[in-house]
């Protein structure tokens, strides 16, 4: 967009608008470019806190961020695509549907070749077909079933693929929990993934094939969750919603 200086002058907020919309401006005089506005990115890191409704745009986290901000910080973060979430103190009702499934998972896994694990538990994926080794995401699911315990490496992280992983959603992360991670679980090559909501009392079960969504199914009050990664798990919804 070009614009004559003395049409800028008289609508500048007009103008300014524009270039927040990422549109070029170049000021002109006499019909020739005389200067050019463009947009300012601040520098603040994205950091996006769990029960904040509203949130400022702010530039991408890269891993090495993320890796010296989570160092240095008591408090858990997750890193999904350049953003990074600040993890709350999970509530009552979350904490008693993890027990739930995880009792249940640790009875029928215990004679099984893969190890049902609760957070805080780092888990880095990549949301590509082919890993890049400098952009990776880091999440802490709520339960994770890994089957690979040969990815854990000698300074005990893990650096696997979990074949079934769990989400307790809360009224704050559910965009995060049923957009992003959905996202990014079915396109890392997880198998199966659980999205648990305490407010409808249901479970969502995602089955992945090829990185896309095989099936969905949807378990209520009642019922059993029935796993497709893994031939005759059950978990009972009345107990996770005790």
């Amino acid at each position: 967009m070009r614009v004559p200086t003395t049409k800028f002058q008289n609508a500048f907020g007009k103008y300014l608008k524009q270039v927040i919309a990422n549109n070029e401006v170049i000021i002109t005089k006499n019909g020739k470019a005389v200067a050019k506005l463009i947009r300012h990115e601040d520098q603040i890191l994205h950091v996006m806190k769990e029960g904040s409704a509203e949130y400022s745009v702010r530039k991408r986290v890269t891993y090495e961020e993320f890796l010296e901000i989570s160092a240095n910080a008591e408090a858990r973060y997750e890193l999904i695509d350049g953003e990074m979430r600040l993890m709350a103190s999970p509530k009552h009702r979350h904490q008693v549907a993890v027990r739930e499934i995880f009792g249940q998972f640790y009875n029928w896994f215990q004679d099984k070749p893969c190890n049902p694990l609760t957070s805080p538990f780092d888990v880095k994926l990549y949301n590509e077909s082919e890993c890049f080794e400098d952009d990776p995401n880091v999440v802490q699911p709520d339960i994770l079933v890994i089957c690979d315990e040969e990815q854990i490496d000698d300074n005990d992280n893990y650096q696997g693929i979990p074949a079934l992983v769990v989400e307790v959603l809360s009224p704050s992360t559910k965009s995060w929990d049923m957009i992003k991670k959905l996202n990014l679980y079915m396109l890392s090559g997880v198998r199966e993934y659980w999205i648990v909501n305490t407010v409808e009392r249901c479970v969502f079960v995602y089955a992945f094939t090829d990185r896309t969504i095989q099936t969905l199914k949807m378990f209520e009050l009642g019922e059993r969750v029935k796993s497709v990664a893994f031939d005759g798990l059950k978990v009972d919804v009345n107990l996770i919603f005790s």
